[in-house]
């Protein structure tokens, strides 16, 4: 790296500590306990157009979240923003009522681009617009995206758009055909740009950029801050303002979450029983395959669950269907991939359910992002397997946040949960419907003597309840360090088992230190003497035939699970059959 290319990543570090404006705020208030956080800052404060607020007013907001009080303002006055935060936390008002306060309604030309990963988010980002522009007369927004016909969306902005709302492949092919016109474009936004490079739009989003005016407002907004985005930063922003939103700014304290230690097969079980115990009014499952997706919906609506999956390799037309119908309320529960965890904004999501562990930590952020909006509350359960636990541990010291374990609900819970809500629907049948022709089957039924109403009201109950069910056998791993061994007086003398720290001795019993038969000066010289009966005998080099055969018979009662090359028995010590990761050890024990 030449000097010159260093001195300007530094100077670009130095300027991006000077720019985190809600570094001292937030932090410095989150480390005193007891102390209320303060609400944030009022809309009618930031000098938004009355229209604007009319609308946010109807939408139930009132106080802009850390990283729209921050944004907001700054981005108002025609600044360039680098914004860093999380998925849920209000970014789509951050950047879309600036710009909304920028658009002249009496210019049909594209002002705006808003720049976006997904389909999914590019539709749901233009909704969010129209709905703070429902009082502003002749501004028009404009989703366009791949699976759709693109001579509809041609059509439409021919006939006069200001903002365009698009994921980079079919925003590039518009200009590609001279059908979007950047000449008096003022203001671009990337929106989640860390998860579009992931996506592989970085020569796309590079092309886009160069193909806008000079002269532009920047605005780059992500949940993390790699490399590849500070460099993007570099060349095609000014004097941006870097406005972060820390891990504890994250609206997670609304989620109540928690996670369960169980066996693999046990997975889908476990998850239904969470699901018949909570009982979600919507929910969203995430798994991280496709194929993961399609086998547990299909399993799922098996069990009668109304449920649909949703993933990378639907069309657009199934895709907008599975949207419109949990959207609609008619299935209450989405199974879906990571890539549609950023495409989903549906309000009232109570329950979120990571059937498997995220492989990144980030994606359990913008999982659980999805329910605990608006100042709601919501829950976040998490499927563990084995050594998954570490992951949880990662999150938390990551996300400065607590996962709490619980036990899966037992088999009574979940019957006495079922019970309850049969009944409750029972009452509301009583309270609702004309019951009295069912009343008199059951009084004839009575009159017969042979069974009570009671007897007959339970026959009912079981009839719904259906198959009694068994508690789950649970699986526990519990963490605890492993002091490191040292080389201490005797213990070097026995074979070198006490030398290791777990990585250097082979199940065989050999140790790495020495390679005992090969692979060293050391080990050679063993072979050489093998013959001799020395060297050989002493540090458990190739045996001769008869050797092998006249160890067997010290085993007659049986050989030894594990023999070493030279037949004698490797008995193995407890702490050998432990599995282990780095400098803890982990112990299973079956509830």
């Amino acid at each position: 790296m030449s000097k010159e290319k260093k001195k300007k990543n530094e100077q670009f570090d130095a300027f991006l500590e000077k720019e985190i404006l809600t570094a001292n705020r937030y932090d410095g208030s989150a480390g005193t306990e007891g102390e209320e956080q303060k609400e944030g800052l009022c809309y009618e404060d930031a000098g938004i157009d009355g229209r604007i607020l009319r609308a946010v007013k109807e939408l139930g907001f009132e106080h802009m979240t850390p990283i729209q009080e921050q944004a907001i303002p700054l981005f108002m006055t025609g600044r360039d923003i680098i914004g860093q935060a999380q998925t849920g936390t209000g970014k789509t008002a951050a950047f879309g009522i600036p710009i909304l306060q920028k658009i002249n309604p009496e210019n049909r030309s594209l002002q705006a681009v808003i720049l976006c990963p997904t389909r999914e988010l590019a539709m749901q980002a233009a909704d969010e617009l129209r709905k703070f522009a429902k009082y502003m007369n002749g501004i028009k927004v404009l989703p366009v995206y791949g699976g759709q016909e693109i001579y509809k969306q041609i059509k439409n902005l021919k006939a006069g758009v200001q903002i365009v709302v698009g994921t980079p492949g079919r925003v590039m092919d518009h200009m590609r055909r001279h059908t979007l016109k950047m000449d008096q474009v003022h203001t671009v936004v990337l929106d989640e740009a860390d998860e579009m490079l992931n996506m592989g739009f970085r020569e796309d989003i590079e092309t886009i950029l160069k193909g806008m005016p000079e002269e532009r407002q920047t605005g780059l907004f992500s949940a993390t801050m790699p490399k590849p985005i500070l460099d993007i930063t570099k060349t095609y922003q000014k004097d941006a303002a870097y406005v972060k939103m820390t891990p504890k700014e994250v609206t997670i304290p609304l989620i109540k979450q928690a996670y369960y230690q169980v066996r693999k097969q046990d997975k889908e079980e476990v998850l239904c029983r969470l699901i018949d115990y909570y009982t979600p009014g919507r929910a969203l499952i995430f798994c991280n395959t496709k194929r993961m997706v399609d086998e547990l919906t299909e399993h799922l609506k098996g069990r009668g669950y109304e449920v649909e999956g949703l993933h990378g390799d639907l069309t657009q037309g199934q895709r907008d269907t599975v949207m419109n119908l949990f959207r609609s309320g008619k299935t209450n529960i989405l199974i879906a991939t990571d890539v549609a965890a950023r495409g989903i904004d549906v309000s009232d999501v109570e329950a979120v359910y990571n059937f498997d562990v995220p492989e990144d930590i980030e994606y359990y952020v913008h999982r659980i992002g999805r329910t605990g909006r608006a100042g709601k509350t919501g829950r976040s359960f998490t499927l563990v397997v084995g050594r998954e636990a570490y992951k949880i541990r990662d999150i938390e010291r990551i996300c400065h946040t607590k996962i709490k374990e619980r036990k899966v609900p037992s088999a009574a819970d979940i019957t006495a949960r079922k019970a309850e809500k049969i009944l409750k629907e029972a009452v509301a049948v009583i309270e609702n419907e004309d019951i009295s022709r069912a009343a008199e089957y059951i009084l004839d039924a009575v009159a017969l003597g042979q069974y009570s109403a009671t007897q007959i009201a339970a026959a009912f109950m079981k009839m719904k309840l259906g198959d009694e069910i068994e508690d789950i056998r649970t699986e526990k791993f519990l963490f605890e360090k492993r002091p490191v061994r040292g080389s201490r007086g005797a213990d070097k003398n026995k074979g070198g088992d006490r030398n290791r720290s777990g990585y250097g001795k082979k199940p065989g019993g050999r140790s790495d230190k020495g390679k005992g038969s090969y692979g060293t000066k050391g080990g050679k010289d063993i072979v050489k003497n093998a013959g001799s009966g020395r060297e050989g005998d002493k540090k458990g080099g190739f045996s001769t035939k008869g050797e092998k055969n006249r160890d067997r018979g010290r085993f007659a009662n049986g050989k030894p699970k594990d023999v070493r090359r030279d037949g004698s028995a490797a008995y193995k010590r407890e702490s050998d059959f432990e599995p282990r990761y780095g400098g803890l050890r982990i112990k299973t024990k079956f509830d």
